[in-house]
């Protein structure tokens, strides 16, 4: 019987682990934005600071799923303002240190979002989270190149502005 209650526990623990790891802890920090900022170099935010930036939604296809995912996040257009970002591109690198440079002129003309929740739930690591760029690719059909892809970086954990 212990075997079985042991075995039990263990096929559980990755879903409450990948569950509730983000929502834990509000305040710690899991993006650093540098680089040619006005806010103070590093600007450091937590999942409590980017939910508390204008919310933006995105509901579209990716390659990475299966269907229609709507995501929400933090406009990168609107993050760079917070931050007073000066520079014309941004590069942006994830946890497995990929990395991906961006036209700042994509903020604008594109509007892709740094998301943070995916069909309301917190992304995991697992996830492609903790913060992954997601373009509106369904509402722009244009963007569903490699290029665009290649800028959809997930695990994002910096990004510095040149």
């Amino acid at each position: 019987m212990f075997r079985n209650l042991a075995a039990f526990l263990f096929f559980l623990m990755p879903f409450c682990l990948t569950s509730t790891a983000i929502s834990l802890d509000q305040d710690k920090t899991i993006l650093t934005v540098s680089g040619k900022i006005s806010a103070g170099d590093p600007a450091q935010f937590s999942i409590g600071k980017l939910e508390a930036l204008p919310r933006s939604t995105i509901e579209t296809a990716t390659p990475w799923h299966d269907g229609r995912v709507t995501f929400e996040g933090v406009l990168l257009s609107d993050l760079m303002s917070q931050i007073g970002a000066e520079g014309t591109r941004a590069q942006v690198t994830a946890l497995n240190d990929y990395r991906a440079v961006i036209p700042m002129s994509d903020f604008q003309s594109s509007k892709p979002i740094l998301a943070y929740k995916a069909n309301g739930q917190y992304l995991t690591i697992r996830d492609k989270g903790p913060l992954f760029i997601i373009y509106p690719y369904d509402d722009h059909p244009e963007m569903k190149t490699e290029i665009y892809y290649s800028r959809s970086v997930w695990q994002v954990r910096s990004i510095l502005i040149e």
